[in-house]
């Protein structure tokens, strides 16, 4: 079985060569790679995620970095970029384009891998250094493309994993900071939450 990540910093968590998919990073791609290879011997995981990425970047290298890979599992999460570098370079990608690529790239995905299966993790945002000055735009941008994604996976027939409710039901048990950094960037435990939650979402890779 072999599983493919897709995504930007989150995903990427320092990956020592960008070349190479199976250079898998220091994040939850690292601690869920740890345990579907301890059950099952047959199997490879690959992270593709790229610091910084948004979804046209995505595009832009997809059928090198996912179709010519042949994931059976292809989980993706992006979208915080197509918000955040609005504040930066001003090269965010607009809500209505966001989709259409997004979509694109599924559709692409599923003609050239029609029997993958497809993970779609929702992006989100918290409070902290990064993200209290434009608070309310991050929350309303995030919150639409969180949505468009919703919605991308009923189309398409992925499942969906809303990585805000996760990270909203955790700062219940300790402060936000407990589990980013930054308001975006995961801790070491913040990944944990994520594989967690993708591990629940997905019981049956695991037994």
């Amino acid at each position: 079985m072999r599983y493919l990540f897709q995504g930007d910093s989150i995903t990427d968590t320092g990956r020592s060569d960008y070349q190479d998919l199976f250079s898998t990073g220091s994040g939850y791609v690292r601690l869920l790679e740890a345990e579907l290879c301890c059950n099952d011997k047959d199997c490879e995981v690959l992270n593709g995620g790229i610091s910084g990425n948004r979804v046209l970047d995505l595009l832009a290298r997809w059928k090198k970095d996912c179709l010519l890979a042949k994931p059976d599992v292809l989980t993706i999460l992006i979208g915080v970029n197509d918000v955040w570098r609005e504040f930066g370079d001003q090269s965010s990608v607009d809500a209505g384009l966001y989709e259409e690529v997004y979509r694109i790239l599924l559709r692409e995905t599923k003609t050239a891998l029609p029997d993958v299966r497809l993970i779609l993790m929702g992006a989100y945002v918290c409070h902290g250094p990064a993200t209290d000055e434009n608070w309310e735009a991050f929350c309303l941008g995030v919150g639409v493309r969180r949505d468009i994604t919703r919605r991308l996976a009923k189309e398409f027939g992925a499942e969906f994993i809303d990585l805000q409710s996760v990270f909203d039901e955790a700062e219940k048990r300790a402060p936000i900071s407990h589990w980013t950094g930054d308001g975006v960037h995961p801790t070491a435990a913040g990944h944990k939450l994520i594989a967690e939650a993708w591990k629940k979402k997905i019981p049956e890779f695991l037994s």
